[in-house]
């Protein structure tokens, strides 16, 4: 709840310093890798300058105006490969369903929605719970619904769980969840047993955003002054290594949210600089990919939707309300 609210007072912060439109970025060379290999999976990133812009910009465009800044706030996002974009909007209490146009096609009532992804089965899952005005009353959990349902309906299949933010999903169909003020993140299975072991293994504090890339989950952490990306084997969660830090100094913390990737590479979002930053996972080379966007949330890559799935394009949602499409030109077309 605190880690929830802390975002709220950075965002009110940082209302009055939006603009209409995101500044201009320039085409820099990525600074050199800080990152030390001590080992064959662990690799640390100590950070002594400010994130270069990458090399390749992206560009940003609106797809979805926002409303009343923290008042339309929207937490994440993700693409059900059948044409639809799936926001959850944790202020409204739903999870709304865009069409590639950009109109709303429908929503699902869900209180307080949190991470959302796509399963094995093809049903989309949500946290619910995580808005702390109203967890204190429904609680915390997991629902499912059916992308494909004219009308879909949320079922509940995990409760009980409080403090929750992210969420990613195996290929087994295991849950993992972000809690942003508690050590370990949370893996339950399909049957809603909790493996207390690999939580206890998994003892990150203060975890936000999940990936899952092969057998790897990535996570971002919110609480941590040096904004770390952290790799989890999913098979050996007890040998966590620091993939990257991402702040140059301790007043910096960037309140590092959702992730994902992205031609190989981590793109994580700051939340407090309104940055989507890339990072190397295999060398911890970070960089700034996009800048100018207002307190971003969520980052996923288009999946079936329309035109926008061949235009190598990002979607990420924000506290503002807006909905951006971000494009990352290819090498040699820029």
């Amino acid at each position: 709840m605190a880690a929830f609210l802390r975002r709220a007072v950075c965002a009110a912060g940082l209302v009055s310093a939006l603009t209409l439109t995101a500044p201009p970025a320039s085409a820099l060379t990525p600074r050199e890798p800080a990152a030390t290999a001590h080992a064959a999976t662990v690799v640390t990133s100590p950070t002594a300058a400010p994130l270069e812009r990458c090399a390749r910009q992206a560009h940003t465009e609106v797809f979805r105006k926002g409303g009343p800044p923290l008042l339309d706030w929207r937490e994440n996002l993700e693409f059900d490969g059948r044409g639809t974009l799936w926001v959850s909007h944790v202020t409204r209490h739903r999870v709304e369903g865009y069409a590639p146009d950009g109109t709303l096609r429908t929503s699902v009532p869900v209180n307080g929605p949190g991470g959302i992804r796509r399963g094995p089965d093809g049903m989309m899952y949500v946290n619910y719970g995580v808005n702390p005005l109203t967890s204190a009353i429904s609680g915390g959990g997991i629902i499912r619904f059916d992308p494909t349902a004219a009308a879909p309906k949320p079922v509940k299949v995990v409760d009980g769980v409080s403090g929750i933010n992210g969420l990613a999903i195996d290929a087994d169909g295991n849950f993992y969840l972000s809690r942003e003020l508690a050590t370990g993140v949370l893996k339950i299975r399909p049957d809603g047993t909790r493996d207390e072991k690999w939580t206890r293994a998994a003892n990150v504090f203060g975890t936000n955003g999940l990936h899952i890339a092969g057998d790897q989950l990535y996570a971002s952490v919110i609480t941590d002054a040096t904004s770390p990306v952290v790799r989890i084997p999913l098979d050996d969660p007890a040998r966590h290594t620091t993939v990257a830090t991402l702040s140059p100094h301790p007043f910096g913390i960037k309140l590092l949210d959702d992730l994902t990737v992205f031609d190989g590479k981590l793109i994580v979002t700051s939340f407090r600089d309104g940055e989507l930053i890339q990072v190397d996972p295999a060398t911890g080379r970070s960089c700034t990919l996009a800048a100018g966007l207002r307190m971003p949330t969520s980052v996923r890559l288009a999946r079936g939707f329309g035109e926008h799935s061949a235009q190598h394009a990002l979607f990420v949602s924000e506290a503002s309300g807006r909905i951006m499409k971000v494009t990352v030109p290819r090498p040699g077309t820029d």
